[in-house]
Formats: structure tokens, C-alpha cells, sequence
């Protein structure tokens, strides 16, 4: 087993080879909780969840650490707008981006560092980049420390950028500069902000720059050399360029692997707050089941572009129904002989199958969703099959197996199908939703859109059949029944009428 994944740096896919055997340290940059979380938020969180149960399922002990970023520029400035103290300010949003994560079914981190909690962690490596040459103090009385870029010959590496070629830093007032593009590492307070959003320091009162914290918290748990580092595209420059720089200059190995989620577009052009095009997570919880939002943002690989619209959102729905559906029927057809439902955070010690060959081979391929959704569902077409023999519908499996055996192929086959979407995160059956399968079809019927048209198609034919057979016209019943097989609709006969599945 070699599992590769695309490092950013390298441009290409690596093997991943833990820093500690049969353990995986990962590095999340989570939210600055200025504000509510957009979808954007919700896709990376969703990447780096997939990961960590994959690893998780491959036998790893997996440490994931998300930090929160409760004071920075945006959160002074926001709170002031909304008439809250900062640090109420943040922990509003703190709670806010903990619910939508919760909703998402994104399993909570190891460990989920403050920034305002670690300042002793971050001025310690402040003081030793000083020490080491590489961070100035400003000349100009301001009580701002910077990066020195131009001490440091690998400026750059991460994003294959030459310094001249980069933009001004534009976190701090450049007359206290060196080089326009030094960056800050802690911020001097000023009269206009409040004393308490200040710690005192070597270099007077302030409080610290973005790019330290995560530096800081990060090797604080994961060690000076850990396995992954991951975010959002956004975020390869400046903010995890500038994490690479200091930390390495620090003489810290610092992360072997850089991941990076693709972005989200709207409408064809990048969700960014000043196109005004954001999506917000609550907006979307409303309008659609969690589990649908979480499948449809798994449905593109996770370093492409995603494109987002409520239709887009609808079309997979329609496919994750066809699932979920399997899911329900077949564990009600097996009851008490169904298989127990899978847990991530038990580590999967208790599941009685492996997934598919090709959905591991996918998995370990840079997580290639896309490919591994293509074995579930030849998985569920093979389990429908088999749950038609079981329940007795007409063209089932190979006649030639036994109930008993039918009946046992079935159970192989939604245990398979149960672990391959627990490991991403999209399981009908886990008690996380807090949803039945049943709950997701009838609300996809209440919204009155897509899935609605082959409902109403089916309920017209099914009526027909209904009535051929009370007046013993056999034949037209199973003509129409086989008009539906092969369109791709499989009805199913039940003491309280019928249902469909489509093949």
C-alpha cells in the first residue's frame, strides 16, 4: 500500500511517509471568525475530513489540529461594526463555524488551538528569528516586528515565485520596512485599538501577525517536522509561503507535504466577499439535507475548480438519492441480519468487510473521489440486484443462487457500500445526520424540484400498472413494469403499494 498525494511544492504527487511510523500528524488552517462561514469554508473542511478518515481506514493514528484565528485586523474592524467587545465577537463566530462543521458531518479535530492562546508560543519564535537574522524590529518606534525576506534564500519556494516578482505586503505600514514585501510578525498597538486586543513583548505591547500563529500552533502539537500541512488555494500565497519561510528559518523542519483544496465558483467567476457572490452555509442548510451539500462537494476532485449553483446541487442530490435509497431498502430487507453501521472515530476496527479494490486504489491516488464514487455505485447496482432476489422482485440476481446466498451477498454488499461513503463522509445510516434516508427523499419531494418530474412520470405509469392488474390485464402490467426497467426505473411491489429505484 503507498498512498500519494499532490504536494504543492514539488508540483507533483509524493509518496506520503509519516514522519512517525504508522502515525499522521496534519496541520489545518482553519477559520478567522470574523464572520459566518461560506461554502468555500465548508469544501475545504470537507477535503481534509475525507483524508483523515481514508488515513484513518489504512490503519494510521491520524492528529489533526485546526486552528482558530480569534484576533486579527478583520475581527477589530467587524466587531466594532456589529457593536460587539472583539473577543465576543469571535467566540460568536467561533460557535457559528463550530455548528455548520458539526452539520457537515466533518469529525471534530484532535486539537483546536486559539491563537490568543498561544502568544508565549509565538513571541518564543519571534524572538528567535531575531536572534537568528532573519526579523528586525522597526526603526520607526511603531513596536512592529518583521520577516527579513531577502535574509532567507528560499523565499519563495512553496509557490515557485522569485521576490521580485511578488506583491507588497500590505499587513503593516511599510515605513518601518526594510523591503516592501517583509511581512509582520507582531503588530505594535495603537491608540485606536483596544489595550485588550494587546500581550506585552520584548518589542513593547502588540499582538501578532496572521502567518506566526499558525506557525507557532503547529509545531507546538504536531512537533518542529510533521506529515501535512492543508487549506484552500487562496491560501498558498501569501499565508503558507510566508508559515514556510519562518518556520524553516527558525530551523524547523516544518510540514513534508503541502495540500491545497481547489476553489469554489459562482456563476463562473471565484465567491469572493468583494464580488458580493459569497454563499453562506446557513443559507444552504436551509434550502438543502446537510448530506446532499456534503455529496455534491465531493463530487469534483478536491484540487479542481467546483461550480457551484443551487441546479448543480439538485442534479447530484438526484444520485445521492439513488444511493441513500439502496442504503434504506436493503438494510430494511436484512433487519436484524444488517451489518453494523460503520464509525470513523473508532477507526473502522469493527467493520466485517474491506472497500472495493478500485475504490482503495482511487482513495490512495490523491484522493480521487470522483473515481472511488464510480465503485459505489457499480457497488449498489450489483447490491440492487441482489435485493430484488431477496425481496422477491422479478429480475434480480443469477437465479441460480439460494436465498440464504442472496441474502448474504446483500449484506456483503451494503456493508461495502456503507464504508466507502462513511469514509467520505456521506453514510445515510450514520447517527450524525440525524436523518433517515426516508427524511432526505421526502424533503427532496417538498422542494418540489428535480427528482419531482420522474416521480410524477412514475406515479402515472405505476397507476396504470395498478390498474391493469386489478382488471387481471397481466400482460400490460408487466409490459409497463418492463417499459420502466428499461429506462432505468426499478419498480418494486410492497404491502403498501410500490416504490422505485433507478438502476
Amino acid at each position: 500500500m503507498t498512498i500519494r498525494l499532490h504536494s504543492t511544492a514539488a508540483r507533483d504527487l509524493v509518496p506520503l511517509t509519516p514522519v512517525i511510523d504508522g502515525q499522521v500528524g496534519i496541520y489545518v488552517c482553519g477559520a478567522t471568525v470574523q464572520g459566518a462561514p461560506h461554502i468555500g469554508h465548508m469544501r475545504s473542511a470537507v477535503v481534509f475530513d475525507q483524508l483523515r478518515r481514508w488515513l484513518t481506514y489504512r490503519g494510521y493514528r491520524v492528529t489533526l489540529v485546526r486552528n482558530v484565528t480569534d484576533i486579527d485586523d478583520k475581527i477589530l474592524s467587524k466587531s466594532v461594526e456589529e457593536g460587539r467587545e472583539w473577543w465576543a465577537h469571535a467566540y460568536h463566530y467561533e460557535q457559528v463555524f463550530t455548528a455548520a462543521y458539526s452539520a457537515m458531518n466533518v469529525l471534530p479535530p484532535t486539537y483546536e488551538p486559539r491563537a490568543t492562546g498561544h502568544i508565549t508560543e509565538m513571541v518564543e519564535l519571534i524572538a528567535r528569528l531575531v536572534a537568528a537574522g532573519h526579523a528586525y524590529p522597526a526603526e520607526d518606534g511603531s513596536g512592529d516586528v518583521y520577516f527579513d525576506v531577502r535574509s532567507w534564500p528560499d523565499y519563495g519556494a512553496l509557490t515557485h515565485q522569485s521576490i521580485d516578482d511578488m506583491s507588497d505586503a500590505a499587513d503593516a505600514d511599510p515605513r518601518g520596512k526594510r523591503d516592501i514585501r517583509d511581512f509582520a510578525l507582531w503588530k505594535g498597538h495603537k491608540e485606536t485599538e483596544p489595550v485588550t486586543a494587546s500581550w506585552p513583548s520584548p518589542w513593547g505591547r502588540g499582538r501578532p501577525g496572521w502567518h506566526i500563529e499558525c506557525s507557532a500552533m503547529s509545531t507546538k502539537y504536531l512537533g518542529a517536522r510533521f506529515d501535512i500541512h492543508g487549506g484552500g488555494l487562496d491560501l498558498r500565497f501569501p499565508h503558507h509561503e510566508n508559515e514556510l519561510a519562518q518556520s524553516t528559518a527558525a530551523g524547523d523542519g516544518f510540514a513534508d507535504i503541502w495540500m491545497h483544496s481547489g476553489l469554489l465558483n459562482v456563476g463562473g467567476d471565484k465567491m469572493s466577499k468583494s464580488l458580493g457572490n459569497s454563499v453562506f452555509a446557513h443559507e444552504l442548510l436551509e434550502r438543502f439535507p446537510a448530506s446532499v451539500l456534503r455529496y455534491f462537494l465531493s463530487t469534483a476532485h478536491y484540487r479542481s475548480v467546483l461550480e457551484f449553483s443551487p441546479e448543480l446541487v439538485e442534479r447530484q442530490r438526484a444520485a445521492y438519492d439513488r444511493v441513500s435509497g439502496f442504503v434504506e431498502r436493503a438494510r430494511e430487507a436484512l433487519g436484524a441480519d444488517a451489518p453494523p453501521v460503520p464509525v470513523a472515530a473508532h477507526g473502522y476496527a469493527e467493520r466485517t468487510v474491506d472497500v472495493p479494490e478500485d475504490f482503495a486504489t482511487a482513495m490512495d491516488e490523491d484522493l480521487s473521489i470522483p473515481r472511488a464514487l464510480a465503485s459505489v455505485f457499480s457497488t449498489v447496482k450489483d447490491g440492487s440486484k441482489l435485493l430484488r432476489r431477496v425481496t422477491g422482485g422479478a429480475g434480480g440476481a443469477d437465479g441460480t443462487l439460494t436465498a440464504a446466498e442472496a441474502r448474504s451477498g446483500l449484506a456483503r454488499a451494503l456493508a461495502q457500500v456503507e464504508l466507502m461513503l462513511d469514509v467520505l463522509g456521506v453514510n445515510p445510516s450514520d447517527p450524525a445526520w440525524g436523518r433517515t434516508a426516508a427524511d432526505e427523499q421526502a424533503s427532496a419531494a417538498e422542494a418540489g424540484q428535480g427528482g419531482d418530474v420522474v416521480a410524477a412520470l412514475v406515479d402515472l405509469l405505476a397507476a396504470r400498472r395498478a390498474e391493469a392488474k386489478a382488471n387481471r390485464d397481466y400482460q400490460t402490467a408487466d409490459a409497463i413494469r418492463d417499459q420502466l426497467r428499461s429506462a432505468g426505473v426499478l419498480l418494486e411491489d410492497t404491502p403498501d403499494g410500490y416504490r422505485f429505484d433507478l438502476a
